[in-house]
């Protein structure tokens, strides 16, 4: 198995899925106006690399709270339509059919909740897909998230508890290639083979220069 990593915030897609969510939620009146400003602080903190995981999950899967699936699904279906959708680049699309052309394994990894990114992973057609879960009480999500996170550190040991899972060695991994715009990917791109960063954040792309890694720019 030969292993192609993606991030999906700012790198396959143009934008921040979490942020997007969130203006899309305020659009439609399912949270206050004032919450768009809380928006913006969480997504700067994690641009800069400043906000801990768990702070970072738990805001975003906070959205959800007190609703099941029923409630969110028709909602999810046009925030995908409307929202994800045209913010999906060519250059990206282009990059994933290249490694599947190469027999590539395609796995998208995010720190995004299994909610709000479910769908983009099924629209980008990838084979796996490893998100942060949220938890669920009496039918009804609780606003928490569930399990280990889906990121920095987190991203390395889930994949790692994933090829565990599906009989893998660790040189799998160390052999595979990953895209991602974030300075919080620094661990995941610290293991791989090849590191390849997407219109990188300033300090990722500070610390891309000075390691000698692959960048990209997509037209967006």
């Amino acid at each position: 198995m030969r292993l192609a990593l993606f991030d999906l915030d700012h790198t396959l897609l143009s934008g921040d899925s979490d942020v997007l969510w969130c203006d899309f939620l305020v659009g439609l009146g399912l949270l206050e106006e004032g919450f768009t400003e809380r928006n913006r602080r969480m997504a700067s903190a994690y641009t800069a690399g400043v906000v801990t995981p768990a702070d970072y999950c738990n805001f975003y899967a906070g959205t959800l709270a007190g609703h099941g699936e029923a409630h969110w699904a028709p909602i999810r279906e046009r925030f995908l339509t409307e929202v994800i959708h045209p913010r999906i680049p060519d250059d990206a699309r282009a990059l994933l059919q290249r490694h599947r052309d190469l027999g590539h394994t395609l796995v998208l990894t995010t720190a995004t909740n299994r909610v709000v990114s479910a769908l983009t992973a099924v629209d980008l057609g990838v084979d796996h897909y490893l998100a942060t879960d949220v938890e669920m009480a009496d039918g009804r999500f609780t606003g928490r998230t569930r399990g280990m996170l889906n990121m920095r550190t987190g991203k390395v040991e889930r994949l790692r508890a994933w090829l565990q899972e599906q009989g893998e060695a660790e040189t799998v991994l160390r052999q595979a290639t990953f895209y991602t715009d974030s300075i919080n990917d620094l661990p995941l791109l610290s293991v791989v083979r090849q590191p390849v960063v997407v219109d990188p954040d300033p300090r990722l792309e500070a610390t891309a220069l000075r390691k000698g890694w692959q960048v990209l720019r997509f037209r967006r």
